[in-house]
């Protein structure tokens, strides 16, 4: 379990995140406040959309230990705290070459002209030590360095295993604190690891934490699977299998490595999601030429058909409140994005640019629906963004196949995956990777996987 008290404004806030950890969370954590802000903890956050032109210059030592092996697992978090705050782009991480001095003991207050010289305008300190019987406690504070002022400090113990969860956490907390808003480093993504010839791909679940780490399969590969989701409560997972031959939603019990089949439909399923409360799940199935947009109570497996237009219609995706459904269907002629009420009904077309329209997936935030777009003209995919009206459509990025979008659980990057051409008829020289990018284009980079990787989905925040 975690118990969260926290020196610094916004404490319910994160008493909250924390709560949120304590189904998920393998291992337990005890977070505790170290000490009172020196200012009262306020500090002037910085504007996302300045941070994307001026990144934050923010200086992360090792944290101290009083051993060698305390030292080293300081230096190990620090540098995961690091490396997560540099790649969202937000944050640029002082060199520590230039630094005058080192991070020092943690509850000691830094000498600010010292690190105002080497450029930073925060500072992250802390000190680790390791405890009796696998136990570690970690702790850290956050200083803003012109007003000379503690923004945060906190405490963790925890088993030293999970050491690198903590490294998340704590620069979840610095985003927040820094950036006024959630930050998505304690988070998983679940994904399509594709192995062999392209003509013969062997297609497994695999499941890592969003820096790559801890990487891990979770089927054998006998039978072909697509579009891993998240339960947004439980340790779960949605996805389509060809086990036996037969295209069927299942689900995956991520504690126990279960799979049971979420009904024996007549038609194949497919392109599962959750509601956001987690109760029902919504899917397509063929019905003849065409396919329905499907809703399945969890709890009594009872099906409800939400649409029945003759089309193809695909890829449900809630809004976060549950009242509305975004889909794709070509009931138009061409394949195009529209949506609907939860119950079904009154579905209105939202997509209107050249091309045509796939895999849309709503914000948590609400404000936007991103989408894979095919324009025939130029043989290009795209991966956009639009209001859920259907206004301010934005393309973030192209490519000769880009699919697959999904949101961190702050709405502000987004994951897909990308497939280069084969470079000669044997198919050698192609490749697929998982990409992700900030919703307004800023800051593509790639995703590294062990294998060819695709249909990425992130969990929530702290599952």
């Amino acid at each position: 379990m975690i118990h969260s008290s926290n020196s610094s404004v916004g404490r319910r806030g994160l008493i909250a995140s924390a709560a949120g950890l304590l189904a998920a969370a393998p291992i337990p954590v005890l977070a505790q406040a170290v000490a009172p802000p020196a200012s009262g903890g306020q500090s002037a956050v910085i504007d996302v959309n300045r941070a994307r032109s001026e990144p934050i210059p923010i200086a992360v030592p090792d944290l101290g230990g009083p051993d060698g092996a305390s030292a080293q697992l300081g230096h190990d978090i620090g540098a995961v705290i690091g490396a997560d705050l540099a790649r969202s782009g937000l944050f640029r991480l002082i060199n520590q070459a230039a630094f005058i001095q080192s991070g020092g003991p943690s509850a000691a207050a830094p000498n600010f002209q010292n690190w105002k010289v080497s450029g930073a305008q925060a500072l992250v300190t802390g000190s680790v030590t390791i405890l009796g019987g696998g136990q570690v406690r970690v702790e850290f504070r956050l200083w803003d360095i012109l007003p000379q002022a503690q923004i945060q400090g906190t405490a963790y113990t925890t088993t030293q295993a999970n050491w690198r969860r903590i490294a998340h956490i704590m620069a979840d907390v610095i985003y927040e604190r820094l950036l006024g808003e959630k930050g998505y480093f304690d988070t998983r993504i679940v994904y399509i690891s594709a192995t062999g010839p392209r003509d013969r791909r062997t297609k497994r679940l695999a499941i890592m934490d969003q820096d790559s780490e801890n990487n891990r399969l979770l089927t054998d590969g006998s039978w072909l699977v697509l579009t891993p989701r998240f339960h947004p409560t439980r340790d779960e997972i949605a996805f389509m299998s060809y086990a036996n031959n037969r295209p069927r939603v299942y689900l995956f019990d991520l504690s126990s490595g279960r799979q049971s089949m979420l009904g024996d439909f007549n038609g194949m399923t497919f392109a599962p999601r959750f509601a956001p409360n987690g109760a029902s799940l919504v899917m397509a199935v063929t019905n003849g030429g065409g396919s329905d947009i499907v809703s399945v109570d969890l709890g009594s497996k009872t099906p409800h058909k939400l649409t029945d237009s003759g089309s193809i219609d695909v890829s449900p995706c809630f809004s976060p409140d549950g009242s509305q459904i975004a889909f794709a269907s070509d009931r138009g002629g061409d394949q195009q994005i529209y949506v609907m009420g939860a119950g079904g009904g009154g579905a209105k077309r939202i997509s209107f640019g050249n091309g045509r329209y796939a895999t849309p997936v709503w914000s948590p935030r609400g404000d936007l629906i991103a989408f894979t777009r095919y324009a025939g003209d130029t043989s290009n995919f795209s991966i956009g963004v639009m209001h859920p009206d259907g206004s301010g459509e934005r393309i973030l990025s192209e490519g000769w196949l880009v699919e697959g979008p999904t949101f961190a659980p702050n709405g502000r990057v987004l994951m897909f995956w990308r497939e280069t051409r084969s470079q000669d008829a044997r198919g050698r020289g192609f490749s697929s990777r998982l990409v992700s990018v900030d919703i307004t284009g800023f800051n593509e980079r790639p995703v590294e996987t062990p294998t060819d990787g695709s249909d990425p989905a992130w969990s929530p925040l702290g599952t």
